[in-house]
C-alpha cells in the first residue's frame, strides 16, 4: 500500500466528489472500503497508505501546494507503533480531517483520537449504508457522533469540569444542538449580542480545562462529553 489510487471521476457535489483517503495496513480493509464506496458519485476513495506519513507524501493527494483530501479515514492500530492521537494531529495540522474506522475493541486509544478531535469513530462492523453514510457526513465536515465514541469519551478521567452556570448551560445546549445565536437569543429571551458574549465565555471555559471548542461542532462534542445533549442512539 502507500501507492494512490484514483478509483473515480463521477461528479458529486457540484461537480466534484468528495476526495478520500484511507491509513490502514490491511489491504482487505482498504479493498472493503473502496467498495462500499465505488458506487456513490459523490465519494473517491482516492489514496491509500499504511502509515499517515505514506498518506501525505502521495502526490496525489495535493493540487498544487493545496491539500485535496476532503477526510482521511484512519485505523487505530497501525503496524508502524504510532498513537492515534499523534496521527490524528498530524492529519489536523495538514488541513484533513479525521474519521476513525476501527474494531474499537480499545477504549483507550479510541479516547486517545477524540482528544486530538476527530470527527468521529466508526466501527468496521457498521452496515455499508452505516459507513457510507458516516464517511459522508465526516467528508463534508460533520460531526459524526455514535454511541462508541460517546461511551469512550464518558469514561475518560481526562476530561475536566469547565464549571458552567445554568444560563451558559442553556445557551450551549440550543446553539450545539444546532440553533443560530439568533434563533437562540429569541428563546432564551436574551439579546444576539449577550448570546454570543456567552459562547464566547463558554469557549475560554472550554479552552482553559484543556478542552478547546473553537467551532460549533466542536462546541456539540463538548455537549454531549458534558451530558447537556444526549449520547445518540445506536443505528439499528
Amino acid at each position: 500500500m502507500g501507492v494512490c489510487a484514483v478509483t473515480k471521476s463521477v461528479a458529486g457535489v457540484n461537480g466534484v466528489p468528495r476526495r478520500i483517503g484511507l491509513v490502514e495496513d490491511h489491504e482487505s480493509v482498504a479493498i472493503g472500503l473502496a467498495a462500499m464506496l465505488g458506487p456513490h458519485p459523490d465519494l473517491a476513495l482516492v489514496a491509500t497508505a499504511g502509515t499517515v506519513a505514506g498518506l501525505l507524501e502521495d502526490p496525489e493527494c495535493r493540487l498544487g501546494e493545496q491539500w485535496s483530501l476532503d477526510l482521511a479515514v484512519l485505523d487505530l492500530r497501525l503496524a508502524d507503533d504510532s498513537t492515534p492521537e499523534d496521527n490524528v494531529r498530524t492529519l489536523r495540522e495538514n488541513g484533513v480531517e479525521v474519521l476513525v474506522f476501527t474494531g474499537a475493541d480499545n477504549s483507550y486509544l479510541v479516547r486517545s483520537a477524540a482528544r486530538a478531535g476527530v470527527l468521529g469513530v466508526l466501527r468496521k462492523s457498521e452496515d455499508v449504508a452505516a459507513v457510507v453514510a458516516a464517511v459522508r457526513r465526516a467528508a463534508s465536515g460533520e460531526q459524526v457522533v455514535t454511541t462508541d465514541w460517546a461511551a469512550a469519551i464518558d469514561g475518560d478521567p481526562q476530561l475536566s469540569s469547565v464549571g458552567l452556570s445554568p444560563r451558559q448551560e442553556e445557551v450551549l445546549t440550543l446553539y450545539a444542538a444546532g440553533e443560530k445565536a439568533s434563533r437562540v437569543a429569541r428563546l432564551t429571551g436574551l439579546s444576539e449580542q449577550t448570546v454570543n458574549d456567552y459562547l464566547g465565555r463558554i469557549r475560554q471555559k472550554y479552552a482553559d480545562a484543556g478542552r478547546p471548542a473553537p467551532t460549533k461542532t466542536d462546541l456539540y462534542k463538548r455537549a454531549v462529553e458534558d451530558g447537556w445533549l444526549p449520547v445518540p442512539e445506536r443505528r439499528r
